[in-house]
């Protein structure tokens, strides 16, 4: 008895019709990573140099009387890197919905993962 290739098909297509829209987007996200040769988010661990690549899902500006600090939040559809860019209040490139490769070592803060003033690339959407 051989397996019907038409029931892959299917079953993917039930699937995108039936799995909320984050989700699929987190799973697109996910094989975009694996694809580039970045780590998963979730696999890294802290003191680790790791190479990282997902969606900014926000940014925030340090206030104007603190130190100038830029964070963004980036997902890989696993899990969220913060990335932390010490002495900038801005970074042209830098906003929502903007995909990033960010290199550097992870720590953790607060339970977070972190990469402080981590070297980055803004990819272009194809």
């Amino acid at each position: 008895m051989g397996v019907d290739k038409g029931d892959g098909y299917f079953r993917r297509l039930v699937r995108k019709l039936t799995s909320d829209v984050e989700e699929l987007d987190a799973d697109d996200l996910s094989a975009s990573v694996e694809a580039s040769g970045a780590m998963k988010a979730c696999d890294c661990r802290s003191g680790q140099e790791v190479t990282v690549l997902g969606r900014l899902r926000s940014v925030e500006l340090s206030p104007g009387d603190a130190v100038a600090t830029l964070e963004a939040e980036l997902f890989d559809g696993t899990e969220g890197v913060t990335l932390v860019w010490l002495g900038r209040r801005r970074i042209p490139g830098i906003e929502p919905g903007r995909t990033v490769k960010a290199k550097g070592r992870i720590a953790v803060r607060d339970g977070r993962k972190v990469l402080y003033n981590p070297y980055y690339e803004l990819q272009t959407t194809t």
